[in-house]
């Protein structure tokens, strides 16, 4: 990776940190602000199957994992090449909620960073930063975090089992140097984890293994507002899911949203809208949205398909 690439990288991940440490001090409470996506009068887009869901209220939030953590056998994760990967248990952490404590050990003749592709709890896909640089014939041991305020959107109260998808990469370079398989772990509360489909709300996608649900507007967000969405992917493939051509009470705005759904999984994410871009409009309150889903294949980029514009509105 080019120097660019690497500032782009970094100020990616700070970005991504102060959202989720303003998540977690504003609390995510609904408020009078939050309001459910309702079915538009306007037709939601050609492509788009399946009849949309009546209308519903935004979900209360949902209750802080319960005290007493599950534990977990010490488990290898990755054994290849000279590195090695073991998780040793779990943790609690007074910020961001739960931490998997690693040991992560470099046996090659080379400086290696080792990050998390994806990682998945109870079949949610969790927002990660992790990312670690251990010394040729070094160890170290280091914590992915499964962050609270993610947990609480996914109503995992119990962590039943913990994926992870890692790749270790050149420390100076940053080229990847290999990619490792998913790791599954599975907690005491394996038999018991949650495993929910939040899928109440309002249908806007429903093709070729792809359904995306709109479940409210946030307009008291950490950026400005947020559209906050259901997904589940039963494509047979990993695909990414991203935004285009986005109107908000008539008026284009530019969205940022993008969120990899591996094959067999579910996500809660939220498309973001910036304040900036609802001063700019003299927009006050978000009462209709207007836009495109793009999906595509995460692994090759091709695309899956493209929907019409889809129309919904935001209501009490």
């Amino acid at each position: 990776m080019k120097k660019a690439g690497k500032i782009i990288v970094i100020v990616v991940a700070v970005i991504v940190v102060v959202a989720v440490i303003g998540n977690l001090l504003g609390g995510g409470d609904d408020t009078e602000e939050t309001r459910a996506i309702v079915e538009n009068t306007q037709e939601a887009g050609a492509e788009q199957t399946g009849e949309a869901q009546e209308e519903t209220e935004a979900p209360e939030q949902t209750e802080a994992p319960a005290a007493g953590l599950p534990t977990i056998e010490e488990q290898v994760l990755v054994d290849q090449n000279g590195v090695r990967i073991t998780a040793t248990g779990l943790e609690e952490d007074g910020i961001w909620g739960v931490g998997l404590k690693l040991l992560i050990e470099n046996n090659t003749d080379q400086d290696l960073g080792i990050s998390c592709d994806a990682l998945i709890v109870n079949n949610y896909m969790i927002t990660n930063l992790f990312s670690a640089t251990v010394a040729s014939g070094m160890k170290s041991n280091e914590t992915v975090d499964l962050y609270s305020t993610e947990l609480e959107a996914a109503g995992i109260e119990n962590i039943g089992q913990i994926e992870l998808k890692m790749h270790s990469f050149d420390s100076e370079s940053y080229a990847t140097v290999e990619e490792y398989d998913m790791a599954v772990i599975q907690t005491s509360e394996y038999d018991s984890m949650d495993v929910q489909a939040l899928d109440d709300g309002t249908e806007l996608v429903n093709q070729d293994g792809i359904r995306i649900v709109g479940k409210y507007v946030d307009e008291e967000s950490f950026w400005g507002a947020g559209v906050l969405l259901y997904l589940e992917n039963n494509s047979g493939r990993n695909v990414t899911v991203s935004c285009e051509d986005m109107s908000v009470n008539g008026y284009m705005i530019t969205p940022v949203f993008a969120e990899t759904v591996y094959d067999g999984k579910m996500a809660i994410s939220d498309i973001t809208i910036f304040e900036s871009d609802l001063e700019e409009n003299g927009i006050t309150s978000i009462e209709d949205i207007e836009l495109k889903f793009h999906v595509y294949d995460s692994d090759d980029y091709s695309t899956i398909f493209d929907t019409d514009a889809i129309a919904f509105s935001a209501a009490q």
